[in-house]
């Protein structure tokens, strides 16, 4: 599948590396490659909240390394978090959906 990037939100996408992710946030990828593999995706659709975009670009590349040949979209809308999926997946034919957050979790009293 041919990359599309939106041509003024690249120059922020390239900026990041997936060094700097995994210095930041804990993102489970090694989780997410098996999940793909397991379920043997072919076109997987990857949602990010706002302060995670920046890597979103670096995340598909990381994935396509360890996953072969798999399609990645990343959705570009707003993502408020598990219940906010898009409408309409079905017509795109979407084999596996990634939802990534970044808050910590809350300490157990």
């Amino acid at each position: 599948m041919q990359k599309i990037y939106n041509s003024h939100l690249i120059y922020s996408f390239m900026r990041f590396s997936i060094k700097e992710l995994n210095e930041k946030y804990d993102l489970e990828l090694d989780k997410v490659v098996k999940k793909i593999k397991i379920s043997k995706a072919k076109l997987v659709l990857l949602q990010f909240p706002e302060g995670l975009k920046p890597y979103a670009t670096s995340v598909v590349d990381f994935l396509e390394g360890k996953c072969g040949k798999v399609d990645f979209l990343i959705w570009m809308e707003t993502c408020y978090g598990a219940c906010d999926l898009p409408v309409g997946l079905e017509k795109l034919q979407i084999d596996l959906v990634v939802q990534f957050g970044h808050n910590e979790l809350m300490p157990c009293f």
